[in-house]
C-alpha cells in the first residue's frame, strides 16, 4: 500500500516540516489537490507549492490533482513545478479527443498521467482510456472540500477498476481520496485500492506514526 498525505489538510506555516516528518513515518506519495474555484468552489495552491515540495521533501513523490477547468494551461506549469504525477478529472473534457490529448500532453512530458471521476460520474465512463492512462483516482467525497465523510459508493467502482486491469492485464494503479482512515481504508484495500490519500486522518496527529504505519498494512 501506498500512502500519500494530502496537503490539503495541512497548516501552510508547517507544510514542509509537516510533510517532512510524514515522510520519514513511511508515506512515500504526497497528494497535492489543486482547485481553480470554478471547476469547484475553493481555491487552493499554485505551482510554487510543488516546488517548495520538491526542494523541502525532495524524496516524496508530487501526486498532483487538477480540480480545474483550465487542464491544458495547468499541466506545463504543473510539471515545470516539479510534478511527477498529474491527475485530471473526466468531467473537464468537452469529449474523448480532448482527455486523450491531455493524456499525451503528460506522457510527453515524461510525468505519470492520472484520470479521476467525481463519485456521481460510473467507472464504465473511464473504459477508453483506461489502457493508456498510468492512475485511476476514484474521489470518495465531492471534490472541493477537506475533512468530509467516506461514501460507500466508491468502493464498487474501486472493485471494478480492479478487475478491469486483471481482465485486460494493465498496469494502472488506482488511487482513492476523501474520508480515509484505518476503517475505510481496510474497505479500500479489501476491494484492490492502490493508493490511499489521506489528509486529516494524518496532518497535526500525534500518532501519525503508528496511523500510517496500520494503513501500509493493509
Amino acid at each position: 500500500m501506498i500512502v500519500a498525505p494530502s496537503i490539503l489538510a495541512s497548516k501552510k506555516e508547517t507544510l514542509i516540516e509537516g510533510t517532512s516528518t510524514l515522510f520519514s513515518f513511511g508515506a512515500k506519495w504526497v497528494h497535492i489537490d489543486i482547485m481553480d474555484g470554478i471547476f469547484v468552489p475553493n481555491t487552493t495552491f499554485k505551482p510554487d507549492v510543488v516546488e517548495s515540495l520538491k526542494k523541502g521533501v525532495p524524496g516524496m513523490f508530487r501526486d498532483v490533482h487538477l480540480m480545474v477547468v483550465d487542464v491544458a494551461k495547468q499541466i506545463p506549469e504543473f510539471a515545470l513545478a516539479g510534478a511527477e504525477s498529474i491527475t485530471f478529472h473526466f468531467e473537464a473534457c468537452k469529449d474523448e479527443d480532448e482527455v486523450f490529448s491531455y493524456i499525451k500532453t503528460i506522457h510527453n512530458l515524461g510525468l505519470k498521467a492520472g484520470l479521476s471521476l467525481k463519485p456521481n460520474t460510473k467507472a464504465e465512463a473511464l473504459l477508453p482510456y483506461l489502457k493508456d492512462i498510468d492512475l485511476v483516482l476514484v474521489m470518495s467525497v465531492e471534490p472541493g472540500f477537506g475533512g468530509q465523510k467516506f461514501m460507500e459508493s466508491s468502493l464498487p467502482k474501486i472493485a471494478f477498476f480492479d478487475q478491469y486491469r486483471k481482465d485486460n492485464q494493465l498496469n494502472y494503479q488506482i488511487e482513492v481520496d476523501g474520508g480515509i482512515n484505518q476503517e475505510t481504508g481496510e474497505k479500500c484495500a479489501k476491494e484492490g485500492v492502490d493508493i490511499l490519500v489521506a489528509g486529516s486522518y494524518l496532518y497535526g496527529k500525534e500518532d501519525a506514526n503508528n496511523r500510517i504505519k496500520e494503513l501500509l498494512k493493509l
